[in-house]
């Protein structure tokens, strides 16, 4: 029974991911989600059923589009592979809750945000402005936070990031911080809770500037040039939701000492 159970969760992540894909390649485009049916960007053809399964037919398929052969991008089976992993990641984490399945969804949500990003350096405000909303009544209702925590973690996340943009703008004279990463950073505080999201904006802050010096150091990029946070957010906000309470306690350890 264990393992049929993880079995349909496996399942159920890889079509989400599935799913996700979708979102990351049409909400940039201001597309509808729904209609039309999954088609070939390339020949515009519709995929059928059996060339839509998750994993399995990019396999079988080569990674290329049955009528035209146009090469599928890698971060289809790369998408649907993270959402099934963490399924069971939050299955395991959570067992069998509704926190579970809220968690998995904020999961999708930071995904479909992290690639978004990565491709168009854009977060669009129709995932992090009804995951606001989304994260107050979850927590309100589910969620450890409860409704006064996830509102402070709303505040705080997206008054400390604003606070940045408006510094870098006085100070620097160029833009610190976008909208989307403030409304972001909201959002996840609407889900973590302000505790977890100052962990959130720590992790984030320490892996974009390790990833910022290798660009530099290793691949010849500038200071100047931009690199999207929104994937280091999201990064830290999973980070956060699993070791958050563990990378606490050990910090409280260190100040005791």
């Amino acid at each position: 029974m264990v393992f049929m159970s993880y079995l349909i969760i496996l399942l159920f992540g890889l079509v989400m991911g599935s799913f996700i894909n979708v979102c990351i390649h049409r909400l940039p485009r201001n597309e509808s989600i729904i209609h039309p049916s999954s088609h070939c960007p390339s020949c515009e053809r519709p995929i059928r059923i059996y060339d839509n399964i998750p994993l399995i037919s990019f396999i079988l398929l080569k990674g290329r589009c049955r009528f035209c052969q146009a090469k599928i991008p890698l971060r289809y089976p790369w998408v649907e592979f993270i959402h099934g992993v963490g399924a069971i990641s939050m299955a395991h984490q959570f067992s069998l809750s509704w926190a579970a399945l809220i968690y998995f969804l904020f999961f999708s949500s930071l995904v479909a945000v992290a690639f978004i990003d990565l491709s168009h350096q854009i977060v669009p405000d129709v995932i992090t402005l009804p995951g606001m909303v989304c994260g107050l009544m979850a927590s309100s209702m589910v969620l450890p936070p409860g409704f006064m925590g996830a509102l402070v973690g709303l505040l705080v996340g997206g008054g400390l990031f604003y606070l940045i943009a408006i510094l870098s703008v006085v100070l620097l004279k160029k833009e610190g911080m976008g909208g989307g990463d403030i409304k972001l950073i909201a959002m996840i505080g609407a889900f973590l809770g302000w505790q977890e999201v100052l962990i959130t904006i720590f992790l984030a802050a320490l892996l974009g500037s390790i990833v910022g010096l290798s660009l530099i150091v290793f691949c010849g990029r500038s200071r100047s040039d931009p690199i999207p946070f929104g994937p280091f957010l999201a990064l830290g906000a999973v980070s956060s939701l699993f070791l958050g309470g563990e990378i606490l306690k050990q910090y409280l350890s260190i100040g005791r000492m």
